[in-house]
């Protein structure tokens, strides 16, 4: 049993016995006879119908628009009436968002709606009506300088932090509540234990994750769906800028219109230390909760698409990493989508799990959730498998080296060390997909290595690094590294529109409906493409962070740089019958922006390795890629994947 599981089981087995008289109290209708110890399930016993609609606002003791007193934020609650009138106390589940007015919840883009005396008519998404009938209570907290909270909008800093912070002591007793935005009567929160758990897609999980980062008591769990773990990767990679500009247009785009008006402060900053150049400052030092990740006391269930474009998954992978150094009890789904919610790619699975999660969280239920497999994988489109821990216990960083072959452009990746150089030219109109197409054709944009062809499946499973030795021809450069599948393969069309999904006209329902809130939702179905190659991995780096990665510096044509790109996290089977390759390049077009040149790079080979995760490692490699085999033919009319539409950087919003 892995150490977390350990932990997990010897917290719970105390805790079930605890209260397990208590519980069982809670989650049974009045007057029905006692459940039996054997029942794990929460049931909906609870009227939804009759459930508590209130606000409070929360004092977040920040003064994030500077106006002498400190902010309150709105923080929107649905309960269950027969608990408290009975005196029992419930846990809440919390999605603390920026965007329940202006972009909306969800895949259809849901927002918060009120009656005429500012209670909350609609929450949006399923929380509320599937668990407020099963003893949680839902609250929805909208962040400082949103909606109707007081404040700024600082883009994850200790405002956005604080704002959710806040909640959770409120919740435990330890912060002021009031029942108006401005006056002086107090609200309390006697009718729950405090216990806590966190949810939220894009940047509400990003909220949840830098939470849980600072350590709060009262927070159980939190389950961060594509979420970021450090904003500075959300803007650049190593240097590299992913999007045309920073954190103070997503600001702007969030707030208020009230709080546009005073925070001008508060945006001038997100500019000033938020440089263009990539380099690191104390901004971005405030807005990695990955350096945080052993004050992590709340277990973390991670979901996030392998293809996801927009929060990229090198964010799940750099928080996964270092919650596991530090011991952190968590479980993960890892999908072949983009940025998309599993209620809306698996969603009677998600449903059920995540029931049983916060059950096992929240109510203490021993129902063997910690005891099971750790990783849902999708391998296909809607086919999934599990592994006990992730990634795999025998992923082992295998050295694979790129050589010349018999085309320029053209080279082999293989265990042996490679000779000679490749070259290739920055070409700003090229993207991942158009290199991955012709990595078998010499084209002056990319330098491709590719394996033989495997007589045996090879996983992938992990994180990968690429250390370049590259010569450029200009004062500026960027790299690029991906992984690439050359084979056939029908996968989701993580680029189109949907980014894996295609939204149908039927719904399905996740518990009782009221007049201005339903439980049903558009139901999907994955989206797919046929393709001859799939990128699983990718990196990016400024060629100018070669020697510090926290600043940039100018290069000497002619010289040789020696450096590392991190790729993303991502599990990935190769099967039998196609080849791996690494396609090294310059600028990915709309997935980072172009340096100020357009360089020539020369790429030593003898210095340039591959460091992958493979599955059994660099035996497996030399067994899957040993004797003589044919490579897989490609399949007729593959598309490929829909051209990525890049946007505006909105986390999770209605663009996003």
């Amino acid at each position: 049993m892995p150490i977390s599981a350990r932990r997990s089981h010897r917290l719970w087995r105390t805790f079930a016995g605890a209260a397990t008289a208590a519980l069982l109290a809670v989650l049974v209708a009045p007057g029905a006879a006692q459940a039996a110890p054997a029942a794990r399930v929460s049931q909906p016993v609870y009227s939804y119908g009759n459930a508590i609609r209130e606000s409070v606002w929360v004092d977040t003791r920040v003064d994030g628009d500077d106006d002498g007193r400190t902010d309150r934020v709105a923080v929107d609650i649905v309960r269950p009436r027969e608990p408290a009138a009975q005196g029992r106390k419930i846990p809440v589940i919390m999605d603390a968002s920026p965007y329940y007015s202006c972009c909306g919840r969800g895949n259809e883009s849901q927002l918060k709606t009120y009656d005429a005396n500012g209670d909350v008519v609609q929450m949006p998404l399923y929380y509320d009506n599937y668990f407020v009938p099963r003893g949680y209570a839902f609250v929805a907290v909208d962040l400082a300088g949103t909606n109707r909270s007081d404040g700024c909008v600082d883009v994850g800093g200790r405002s956005d932090v604080q704002s959710a912070k806040a909640v959770v002591d409120w919740l435990n007793g330890r912060a002021k509540g009031y029942t108006t935005r401005t006056g002086g009567e107090r609200a309390g929160a006697g009718w729950t234990n405090g216990r806590t758990g966190m949810i939220g897609k894009s940047y509400d999980g990003t909220i949840a994750n830098g939470v849980a980062a600072t350590g709060v008591e009262g927070l159980k769990t939190i389950v961060p769906i594509s979420a970021i773990s450090s904003w500075y990767d959300y803007y650049f990679q190593q240097g590299a800028p992913l999007y045309d500009s920073g954190p103070e247009w997503l600001s702007d785009y969030v707030e208020s219109p009230e709080a546009r008006a005073r925070c001008a402060a508060v945006q001038k900053r997100l500019v000033d230390e938020a440089p263009r150049s990539g380099d690191w400052t104390s901004l971005w030092q405030e807005r990695d909760y990955v350096k945080d990740a052993h004050k992590v006391k709340a277990s973390v269930f991670v979901a996030h698409g392998m293809q996801d474009l927009n929060v990229r998954a090198k964010h799940f992978g750099q928080w996964w990493d270092a919650l596991a150094r530090h011991g952190v009890e968590r479980k993960i789904w890892l999908s072949q989508t983009g940025h998309v919610d599993p209620f809306d790619y698996r969603r009677d699975a998600w449903v059920t799990t995540l029931h049983r999660w916060f059950d096992h969280e929240l109510l203490g239920y021993d129902n063997g959730i910690d005891r099971e497999p750790m990783a849902d994988i999708e391998r296909t489109p809607d086919h999934w498998s599990t592994d006990r821990v992730w990634p795999a216990r025998t992923a082992a960083p295998t050295t694979l080296r790129p050589g010349t072959g018999t085309a320029p452009g053209v080279g082999t990746l293989g265990l042996k060390a490679g000779r000679g150089t490749e070259t290739f030219t920055d070409d700003p109109a090229l993207s991942e997909t158009d290199w991955a197409a012709r990595t078998d054709a010499p084209t002056p944009g990319k330098a491709g290595f590719i394996s033989r062809p495997l007589g045996k499946d090879l996983r992938l499973s992990g994180s990968s690094k690429v250390t370049v030795t590259a010569t450029p021809t200009t004062a500026s450069a960027h790299l690029s590294a991906v992984l690439v599948d050359l084979g056939p393969a029908t996968v989701r069309d993580y680029a189109g529109a949907g980014e894996g999904i295609t939204t149908l006209t039927d719904r399905s329902c996740y518990g009782p409906s009221t007049a201005g809130d339903s439980s049903c939702y558009l139901t999907t179905r994955a989206a797919t493409e046929d393709v001859n190659s799939t990128v699983f991995s990718r990196g990016w780096a400024d060629l100018g962070t070669y020697a510090n990665p926290d600043k940039g510096r100018p290069l000497t044509p002619g010289k040789a740089y020696t450096l590392t790109l991190q790729l993303a996290a991502s599990d990935h089977v190769v099967p039998k019958g196609h080849r791996l390759a690494l396609i090294v390049a310059g600028t990915d077009k709309d997935l980072i922006d172009p340096p100020s040149t357009r360089p020539t790079l020369t790429v030593d080979l003898s210095r340039t390795v591959a460091r992958v995760p493979v599955v059994g490692g660099a035996r497996a490699f030399a067994a899957a890629t040993a004797g003589s085999h044919r490579a897989t033919p490609h399949a007729t009319g593959a598309d490929g994947v829909s051209p990525y539409r890049q946007a505006r950087p909105v986390p999770g919003g209605s663009t996003g």
